[in-house]
């Protein structure tokens, strides 16, 4: 049976650092948390200057994972384990103080696990900043089990072409990031099962997606518009589905881009101040 849509809720302009706006559609004034999804930041399409300096000095995480490319947050997060960045346009670096180093591009995604703690710089690669050009992305924040918030720290990296298919048919283009769904698996690895897909749906096609019952569901509209449930969900709105029944039905009302979240839930306190 189809999911019934429980909230659509509108990203709204949040400065996370002196200068540096993203679209915040979670948390929300209307829905708090969808653990273990806790944090969702859009970071829209920035053009960056040749000869740019937007540099972030090395700051530390502890507990969580922060990485759809991140920005230095300034809100006190904790009893969270995972962050998760994906790149929409541009390339990004990651340095931290565990060896870890690594440069995204678009379609790329990255994981980091904080852990018991860890030390990172990120931001626009030097190549960007020398040459100039457009720079977009997301980042998720994914609460752990407490269990793992004392372990060591790691990083993980899946660039686009490792990203297995699914769904495949005309005019659909979505790729598993983590997670299992149909007969793939995602290249990142989670304590939770999470299953991460994002990718672009043609205007006029139509997706079914289906979901594990009992799962927080989240679909993130990054471009374009869509139809579910009868109902048209324009850019940069974030649905928040039943957590019972299993099936989506997607219509792209125009080229649209995706995110598609879905976790098991973690039924444990989240500490936070945003």
């Amino acid at each position: 049976m189809q999911k019934k849509i429980t909230h659509i809720l509108k990203g709204r302009e949040k400065e996370i650092a002196p200068g540096q706006i993203v679209l915040q559609p979670l948390p929300h004034a209307e829905f708090r948390f969808a653990n273990p999804f806790i944090v969702l930041h859009h970071m829209l399409p920035q053009t960056i200057a040749p000869g740019s300096q937007i540099r972030l000095p090395m700051h530390p995480h502890r507990g969580f994972s922060p990485e759809l490319r991140s920005c230095h947050w300034q809100e006190l997060v904790r009893n969270l384990r995972s962050s998760v960045a994906l790149q929409l346009q541009g390339e990004g670096f990651h340095l931290d103080n565990a060896g870890n180093e690594g440069v995204i591009g678009p379609g790329d995604v990255q994981w980091m696990f904080a852990g018991k703690g860890i030390l990172h710089s990120e931001g626009p690669t030097s190549h960007l900043l020398q040459h100039g050009g457009v720079q977009e992305l997301i980042q998720l924040w994914i609460n752990a089990p407490a269990a793992h918030r004392p372990d060591e720290p790691f990083y993980q990296f899946a660039p686009k072409d490792l990203q297995p298919a699914v769904l495949e048919q005309e005019g659909v283009h979505l790729r598993l990031a983590s997670g299992h769904y149909e007969d793939a698996t995602g290249p990142l690895k989670s304590f939770t099962p999470t299953i991460l897909i994002s990718g672009e749906i043609s205007k006029n096609h139509r997706v079914q997606l289906t979901a594990i019952p009992g799962y927080q569901t989240l679909l993130y509209v990054i471009n374009g518009s869509i139809c579910v449930n009868a109902e048209t969900i324009n850019q940069h709105h974030l649905i928040v589905f039943e957590k019972e029944n299993d099936e989506l039905i997607v219509t792209a009302k125009e080229d649209t881009r995706l995110l598609y979240l879905s976790a098991l839930p973690i039924d444990e306190p989240v500490a936070a101040r945003f």
